[in-house]
């Protein structure tokens, strides 16, 4: 049952990212202005039937439809509500869950459709791989649920903001050389995809320091020898992020700057959560 409905949501997510793919390569047809910037315009306000934001209104339908799947997947995996368990690739798929709902909410207010494209078949990936999720310690305690909760929460933002990152270098790389062919001139102008990337950063850091607060809090012990490296590199990844965002409100640092600083920490980060456990579960089991 688990698995059946796993592969649902995965094609689902698939048939996502192919319509997401579909409208941006629309968007280059004849026709359809660009901005100042090359880029195509947005569809915004209310559409009629089969115009680019009926259609686009239908690819968020069918991708919450199977964020509700993936929903259910996760939460039967994980043993909620009696308690909380996130074996490694559960706790991909709950991240991943995080990332698609979280990005569903931004295309609410950004144009933030094009980050779909990779992310939702990465989703449908990882539930399908959370089928093969065994053991894991169960979370005991609110408390202690609550502060996974805002890792997986500060993980998902920061995530969204490498996603994000990887396409402003693509995107300057291609306009420094005033080439911007392709999927390129679909995209929304590069002032507006950092001004995302920077609220996303500024987020995740929030997100990140009140989880890394409440592990300091509720944990008995942050530098217990089994968790020593995930707090040594998740306080190293914050620390990335926050000499960024200083650069940025100090010294207005943008461009290939804050693309790697952006990586640079949330790899940190992936090897503070993801590589712990591929160690303790994997290597060490």
């Amino acid at each position: 049952m688990t698995f059946a409905i796993s592969l649902i949501a995965a094609v689902m997510y698939g048939l996502s990212s192919a319509r997401l793919s579909r409208a941006l390569g629309d968007r280059l047809q004849p026709g359809n202005q660009l901005d100042a910037a090359g880029s195509a315009s947005w569809p915004t306000g209310p559409s009629p039937a089969n115009s680019p934001g009926s259609r686009r209104r239908t690819t968020l339908m069918l991708t919450t439809a199977a964020l509700v799947l993936h929903g259910w997947v996760v939460f039967r995996q994980s043993g909620m509500p009696g308690s909380l368990s996130l074996p490694l690739f559960t706790s991909i798929a709950a991240t991943t869950l995080a990332i698609v709902l979280l990005h569903i909410v931004l295309c609410l207010k950004q144009p933030a459709d094009y980050l779909g494209i990779a992310l939702y078949p990465i989703a449908a990936v990882s539930l399908l791989a959370s089928q093969w999720s065994t053991g894991g310690t169960a979370v005991i305690g609110h408390a202690v649920q609550f502060h996974v909760f805002l890792s997986l929460l500060s993980y998902a933002v920061l995530a969204l903001a490498a996603a994000q990152a990887m396409l402003v270098s693509i995107q300057r790389h291609f306009l420094s050389r005033h080439k911007p062919g392709g999927l390129i001139r679909a995209l929304p102008p590069l002032d507006t995809t950092e001004r995302l990337l920077f609220t996303l950063l500024t987020a995740g850091f929030i997100l990140l320091s009140l989880s890394l607060a409440s592990g300091f809090f509720y944990l008995e012990d942050m530098f217990h020898q089994r968790l020593v490296h995930k707090t040594v590199l998740s306080c190293t990844g914050w620390a990335v992020f926050a000499v960024l965002l200083f650069g940025r409100w100090k010294f207005g640092w943008r461009g290939k700057k804050a693309v790697h600083w952006t990586l640079a920490g949330f790899g940190i980060l992936v090897l503070a959560y993801f590589g712990t456990k591929i160690i303790i579960e994997v290597i060490l089991r």
